[in-house]
């Protein structure tokens, strides 16, 4: 068992806007993240399953052809290998989830 204080953990900026704590267990990577409005994810895709918490503001999160603006306590599940990007329009607080592990994210 680990108990881990977030903010013992180093927060980095893997793309400007995002800055992220990462927590990595052996089956699985959560992403703490804090973002800023207007900051753009660049489409993508991983072969890893991602469940995306937002916890405060709004993501604009295009997955596939569908459009959503998500809002604070709205989750999104997506499938490996789903192309995807996203907008903050808000400053957001948001926790990803990915399984298997990010290794890219060690």
């Amino acid at each position: 068992m680990a108990f881990i204080d977030l903010s013992d953990l180093e927060e980095r900026e893997p793309m400007s806007g995002f800055h992220g704590r990462f927590v990595h267990t052996r089956n699985m990577t959560l992403v703490y993240w804090d973002i800023k409005a207007g900051s753009v994810l660049p489409e993508h895709s991983h072969p890893h399953e991602q469940v995306i918490n937002i916890v405060e503001g709004e993501l604009e999160l295009k997955a596939g052809a569908e459009v959503r603006t998500m809002k604070s306590g709205q989750v999104a599940v997506l499938a490996g290998n789903i192309p995807h990007s996203g907008k903050a329009m808000t400053d957001c607080r948001i926790i990803d989830v990915f399984y298997p592990v990010r290794e890219d994210y060690r």
